[in-house]
């Protein structure tokens, strides 16, 4: 019998999801270790895990092939050279949140193409300040989106603003299109070509060596005036001292941001006060039906683990997606 082991910390749905686990396929021996020490033990003769392995208990490990992620992205410092370079493979949750974050980008997009991020603040003055008629309004329909990263969340994103007449351009690392309601797919060495074509740009990526401090000072001034930056990717790739500085120069329009380079956002940190910003705390993932999706991908990879089958969402560990 296979074994599997969920690796701690863990928690009321970890023990959920191993009884159902352990029901559904019964040619797996489901253990869930609730401490370090426990993980170090049940690891030496686990065929399978689920979590975040440290490298002190990653080298105990004697029979593992197969490690499912916590997450779509990587959390920081998760992928480290003795994982990267051993043979199990890794797959992760990509896919499970898409309609839940591109309704997020919409509501970033949305608001500022209404100004609303100039109307909240007023209405917490209680100021009627509106602007010149016709004024303070973007026409979706004569606007360009750039979306990095044209994955499951980017593609749902594109259908989105294409319904709202939104013309939209993608760049990705893996993607080689067509991809539905994205007009033109570009490699990554396209995006200085492409920034100073674009009203939004949409940022969806994972931290990578190769997306961190993606976008800087030199990017955002390639950038017009007028354009928005959204990210609801990963935090470090952007730099945040230059993205506020871009802002209050006036270099670029407004940012909506759902993740940062330091979180939780240090309450001092000058970008709360920058002009033209609506910041979310990291929530662009939420909704219904999360813990159902995770426990079907990781159902299903592990029927295709014990059938000996190829896995879904398979991670390119070198690149960490």
């Amino acid at each position: 019998m296979l074994k599997f082991v969920f690796l701690p910390p863990a928690s009321e749905v970890i023990h959920t999801w191993a009884g159902q686990l352990a029901a559904s396929v019964p040619e797996l021996s489901v253990v869930v270790a609730e401490t370090e020490v426990d993980a170090e033990r049940e690891i030496v003769a686990a065929d399978a895990a689920y979590g975040s392995l440290p490298a002190n208990v990653l080298k105990r490990a004697e029979r593992l092939r197969w490690l499912q992620a916590p997450a779509a992205a990587p959390l920081a410092g998760y992928y480290y050279p003795e994982l990267v370079e051993h043979p199990l493979i890794v797959t992760n949750f990509r896919g499970i949140y898409n309609d839940h974050i591109a309704a997020h980008i919409m509501a970033f997009v949305l608001a500022f193409a209404r100004g609303l991020h100039r109307y909240v603040p007023q209405q917490l003055r209680g100021a009627w300040e509106p602007g010149p008629p016709n004024s303070g309004v973007i026409h979706l329909p004569e606007s360009t989106a750039l979306v990095i990263g044209v994955g499951g969340i980017g593609s749902e994103a594109a259908r989105l603003l294409a319904a709202f007449g939104v013309r939209v351009l993608g760049i990705d690392a893996r993607e080689t299109g067509p991809i539905p309601y994205v007009q033109a797919l570009y490699p990554p060495h396209a995006l200085d070509e492409l920034l100073p074509h674009a009203d939004w740009v949409i940022m969806t990526v994972p931290h990578t060596p190769a997306t961190e401090g993606l976008l800087h000072a030199q990017r955002f001034r390639r950038m017009k005036s007028s354009a928005f930056l959204i990210n609801i990717g990963r935090g470090m790739t952007v730099k945040l001292a230059d993205l506020d500085a871009a802002l209050r120069q006036g270099v670029i329009a407004g940012a909506g941001l759902d993740v940062f380079e330091v979180e939780p956002l240090p309450a001092e940190h000058p970008l709360w006060s920058a002009p033209n910003v609506l910041l979310t705390p990291h929530v662009a993932g939420y909704g219904p039906y999360l813990d159902e999706r995770r426990m079907a991908v990781l159902l299903d990879n592990a029927q295709r683990f014990v059938r000996g089958e190829s896995l879904r969402n398979v991670v390119d560990k070198q690149a960490w997606f």
